[in-house]
């Protein structure tokens, strides 16, 4: 059940029938049915693998919280974090590793037996494996108090809005929401409608627009010039930011209408002037998960720079790992790991060199958001890639001859796509506020609403494509 689908506006319309009618323990039951109903719509086998995860999370934490012996609370948020990366791994990673080592074993001549293993991937696996070990890892760290109703544990991870593609939410942020009283207002209702009209459009307008352009370049087999694949790549750059921002803008609209506040997700992620600001405008909710529970576990800045330099490196390998199993992916997560070490190398230098007048301050911060930026399309190049050999095909193609091909057609329409989009990015920057419309005068608001709506059902691409991010 795709967000962009009629099913699920009608799903939607009869939660929110029934939530209206109904007290605060009886809407979180009915919240939660509503979430396995949602689930289910994908594959309802994977509703058991989802149960199961949810049960060893709520179990342990109980267990983690009901001793003080040290080495029993070690034990049992151990079993946690084995236990899900177990069921992650084995769903998710289990056929990478067995042909990896096959391909290792090759390069020394050695005889392997041909299999394969062919997995269903369960959808939305990686988000609330990532949900559900946080909630023991905090219980077991004293930043949050186990929740002793099972229901409303339950609902934390399986809540439907931000279930499949996140954000991933803490326990602490969103259990006490689900406990709480919650009424449908008008204001949430009036910041939900635009958060879910936005995203809307950023998905079926322009980032499934951009999708043909960019799959004709880095379909396996093709053979673009240089600046198809430089089209494409930028093509890409946003097609990839408003699917996935779109989820969450739908995630957090939906969610809002309810009486939640889901955590933002992205904050202008291409305005950023380095990559750490980068990183602290994308993906939010993952980025701090992985600095939160595995760099700062690690050891964070302590130490000398080779340590923190390992941690970073680790660290981002194990955030390109999360996005798939594929080395595509982990070359991806080592280049911003290697970019970021860079730039905390290059960081004195930068401060000694920065203009010290206004008009010289705005010039250099232009200067390296637009720096930024390429080294951003650059790294997703590295990402939309399906294998390594691809990734060096197309290296080469950009060190050959430049060639136009049908690039020069292709960027008329490609503006023309994302030309809306980048001026409500302007608007959105320059004004310090992400929902600037609902500021404005009704009749300007009103307008906006329309041309949004409009351009959703002239040009928004039918069939209900699914979201990037569903396959991670």
């Amino acid at each position: 059940m795709l967000f962009n689908s009629f099913e699920f506006a009608l799903f939607f319309a009869i939660c929110l029938a029934l939530y209206v009618a109904l007290p605060l323990r009886a809407q979180n039951r009915m919240l939660l049915a509503a979430s396995y109903v949602f689930y289910s719509a994908w594959d309802w086998r994977f509703c058991g693998l989802l149960l199961l995860s949810t049960a060893i999370d709520y179990h342990a934490g109980l267990r983690i919280a009901g001793t003080d012996d040290p080495r029993r609370r070690r034990r049992w948020v151990g079993f946690s974090v084995v236990a899900n990366l177990s069921i992650l791994g084995a769903f998710k990673y289990a056929g990478f590793f067995a042909e990896s080592l096959r391909d290792f074993a090759l390069l020394f001549g050695l005889s392997v037996p041909e299999f394969a293993l062919h997995v269903v991937l369960p959808v939305g696996i990686s988000f609330y494996t990532f949900q559900t070990m946080s909630y023991s890892i905090d219980v077991y760290r004293g930043s949050l108090e186990p929740i002793r109703d099972p229901f409303d544990y339950a609902l934390y991870v399986a809540f439907f809005p931000q279930l499949v593609a996140g954000p991933i939410e803490r326990a602490r942020r969103l259990l006490p929401q689900i406990q709480k009283s919650r009424r449908v207002t008008a204001e949430g209702v009036g910041l939900g409608l635009w958060l879910v009209t936005w995203g809307l459009f950023k998905k079926v307008v322009v980032a499934d627009n951009l999708a043909p352009l960019v799959n004709a370049v880095y379909a396996p087999g093709a053979s673009p010039t240089s600046a198809e694949l430089i089209v494409a790549t930028y093509a890409f750059t946003f097609q990839i930011y408003c699917d996935f921002s779109g989820y969450s803008d739908i995630a957090r609209g939906t969610g809002r209408i309810l009486g939640f506040d889901i955590m933002r997700n992205f904050r202008l992620p291409y305005a950023a002037t380095s990559p750490a600001e980068y990183w602290g405008r994308w993906h939010i909710s993952l980025s701090t998960w992985l600095r939160d529970y595995v760099f700062f576990s690690l050891g964070g800045n302590r130490g000398g720079r080779a340590r923190v330099a390992g941690r970073i490196l680790f660290t981002m390998g194990l955030c390109g790992l999360w996005h798939g199993a594929a080395w595509p992916f982990v070359l991806w997560g080592l280049f911003h790991g290697a970019w970021l070490i860079l730039h905390r190398a290059l960081l004195p230098w930068l401060r000694r060199v920065a203009p010290a007048s206004r008009p010289g301050r705005a010039a250099w911060h232009a200067l390296r958001v637009v720096v930024t930026f390429h080294a951003i399309a650059f790294s997703l190049l590295l990402f939309r890639a399906e294998t390594l050999s691809q990734i060096a095909t197309l290296l080469g193609v950009l060190a050959g001859a430049f060639e136009v091909g049908m690039a020069g057609a292709w960027l008329a329409p490609f503006a023309f796509i994302v030309a809306p989009l980048i001026l409500m990015q302007v608007l959105q920057a320059r004004s310090n506020d992400l929902e600037p419309v609902l500021r404005w005068p009704l009749p300007l608001r009103t307008g906006v609403y329309a041309l949004v709506f409009l351009a959703i059902l002239l040009f928004g691409e039918d069939g209900g494509q699914p979201f990037i991010y569903f396959q991670f």
